[in-house]
């Protein structure tokens, strides 16, 4: 029962800011930015695979958020809703850069053969230094897919491209990690 009055009391604190937002309250805006720009960096930083991007792309974002905080719904979620913006704003990023997203019709997935996976190192920090070291098509999809939780439908839309070829790049991108992953072991 606490949590439910703890989960009641976040939503009514949170429909408040948004009031305050909506009437222009500067303080108002300045607590929902403090409240979630930290993730919101980490998602821009994660995509990016750049400070300084991260950083610009992540104001950019608020200030779109910002303008048009009125159009937020009451019952929607103010989380999903900025969280929506920033990836928007990392993928305008992106095709600014110009990432190159393989196309393919007809996938040939691979068997995985026996890869055993307790002679790897699977720190989290070498995880994520494989990630930051994939290629940025590859690394969009991975982290779309695995961090942002949008399905492959979803991704394909956002990028413009076939689901075949979201499924192929997450595949691809999965495996380039592996392999970056085994290479660091190796070298140690």
């Amino acid at each position: 029962m606490k949590a439910s009055a703890s989960n009641l009391n976040q939503t009514q604190i949170a429909e408040n800011v948004i009031d305050r937002c909506k009437k222009g309250d500067v303080r108002a805006f300045r607590e929902l930015y403090d409240a979630y720009s930290a993730a919101m960096y980490n998602i821009c930083l994660r995509m990016t695979n750049n400070v300084s991007d991260a950083e610009d792309t992540l104001q950019e974002a608020f200030i779109q958020v910002h303008r048009h905080i009125h159009k937020l719904e009451r019952d929607g979620s103010i989380s999903a809703w900025i969280k929506r913006i920033v990836v928007n704003h990392c993928l305008n990023t992106l095709r600014k850069k110009k990432v190159y997203f393989e196309d393919v019709d007809e996938v040939e997935v691979m068997t995985e053969e026996g890869v055993d996976e307790a002679q790897h190192t699977w720190t989290v920090a070498a995880v994520k230094s494989a990630i930051r070291d994939l290629p940025q098509g590859y690394r969009t999809v991975l982290n779309l897919y695995l961090f942002e939780e949008y399905s492959h439908r979803e991704i394909a839309e956002m990028l413009g491209i076939t689901e075949s070829t979201v499924k192929t790049q997450y595949m691809r991108a999965k495996e380039k990690v592996r392999q970056i992953v085994k290479q660091q072991n190796v070298t140690r």
